[in-house]
């Protein structure tokens, strides 16, 4: 089953089981989806495409839901952090399995012996690399992270 379908369907289960929280959010997802078709003028369907397009999608909007539980709890307002780490829980079920730390810690030593990197000048090499690889499997932030400590010493 395609992501984008599963994520119909779950929008359908939510209607049914009058989940309104759950079903705002996958209604946000889904828009997201439309609008990045309307935009690029095509149908989105990661299985026929192979590529983690709706994926990216899913984490584009897990990005601004971390980013604005954090100027929340800045600002006190727990009851728009309930509201953000709810909406974060019903994203996060459409990311794939993500990689434990050693194994992206193997794929950040493989990637800089691949592409001969030594130092932080060369970490566009290995992020090239990992990008593909890792994406929707690991947070980007803590593998580039991983980069620099890898390359500065």
């Amino acid at each position: 089953m395609s992501l984008k379908l599963r994520i119909t369907d779950d929008m359908k289960a939510a209607m049914r089981a009058k989940e309104t929280a759950r079903l705002g959010t996958i209604r946000l997802l889904l828009a997201a989806i439309k609008q990045k078709e309307v935009d690029e003028r095509t149908e989105l369907d990661d299985a026929a495409l192979g590529d983690p397009i709706i994926g990216s999608i899913v984490e584009k909007l897990i990005k601004q839901r971390k980013d604005s539980i954090s100027q929340f709890q800045a600002a006190g307002r727990d009851d728009l952090v309930a509201a953000e780490q709810a909406e974060l829980v019903v994203l996060q079920a459409y990311l794939p399995e993500q990689l434990s730390a050693a194994e992206v810690e193997a794929a950040v030593v493989a990637a800089i012996a691949e592409s001969g990197a030594s130092s932080a000048k060369d970490m566009g090499k290995v992020m090239g690399l990992l990008k593909p690889r890792l994406a929707g499997r690991a947070d980007m932030g803590q593998v580039s992270a991983l980069i620099k400590t890898r390359l500065a010493g």
